[in-house]
């Protein structure tokens, strides 16, 4: 049986899943936007 997710196991699997991402460089995200940028670049 699957253990219940609550609010807390989920903050700390959150917390989790952000440290060990941050430890990869995702070359296939670098120059990526979500195309809403304000202004313009010269």
């Amino acid at each position: 049986m699957k253990p219940k997710l609550t609010i807390i196991k989920l903050i700390e699997e959150a917390q989790y899943f952000c440290l060990e991402q941050s430890k990869f460089q995702h070359k296939e995200l670098f120059g990526v936007t979500d195309g809403k940028a304000v202004g313009h670049w010269q």
